[in-house]
């Protein structure tokens, strides 16, 4: 039916016809297609309230999306884990990240206990989203996680052709307040005193607490 009713308004006024379409681009220019916003379902699960020398910043947390993931970086808060414990890592523009070391290189141990890649949970790391940091291997994440600047989906995202869950890092919550914090840290000096050289704040920010909010 729209087709007909579409033919007739041609046939029927065609000098408007003619007229060129003011999305089609003129002859010789390439057509664009325009990306879709990527966005993420609403979290739901516990919240946590990161308490650095810099400012307070609150996650929520999303159990249902990364059940895994979470109660991995739960069990570390409960034991203390992260309490004074500093920000080691900033990438400028990517991201910055924290788990299991404390000032000049002195790192804090702990059981490795391999944790199930969730990459593939439907999350993106979008700005302000968490995640679990991991090495080569998929499930080799334990207490360290991230914290993304900006959009990371090209470089971080479970990659398309992957039936499975091996590539890509596993957002498991969002930053929902506390922003203006995370990018103030992302924006200090940095040098080489840490575990990732060039990346590491000459001056250490010291990470206070990190406590279950009710």
């Amino acid at each position: 039916m729209r087709l007909t009713a579409l033919a007739f308004l041609l046939l029927a006024t065609p000098a408007f016809a003619q007229a060129p379409d003011a999305a089609t681009p003129p002859p010789g220019e390439p057509v664009v297609t325009p990306v879709p916003t990527l966005t993420n379902p609403p979290m739901t699960g516990p919240r946590l309230l990161i308490s650095t020398a810099m400012g307070d910043i609150t996650l929520q947390l999303d159990s249902a999306h990364a059940p895994i993931s979470v109660a991995n970086v739960l069990k570390f808060v409960k034991a203390r884990h992260y309490d004074g414990t500093v920000v080691y890592r900033v990438a400028k523009g990517f991201v910055i990240q924290m788990g299991s070391w404390e000032a000049h290189m002195k790192g804090r141990g702990y059981k490795p206990v391999p944790v199930p890649l969730e990459a593939n949970n439907g999350l993106h790391n979008l700005r302000g989203t968490v995640a679990l940091a991991r090495a080569e291997a998929p499930d080799s994440a334990g207490p360290e996680f991230f914290i993304s600047l900006a959009d990371n989906t090209d470089q971080l995202d479970h990659a398309p052709g992957d039936a499975g869950n091996s590539t890509g890092y596993a957002v498991f919550g969002q930053v929902t307040s506390g922003m203006e914090v995370v990018d103030a840290i992302g924006n200090v000096a940095v040098g080489d005193d840490g575990p990732m050289p060039g990346q590491a704040p000459v001056e250490p920010i010291l990470i206070k607490k990190i406590s279950l909010l009710k």
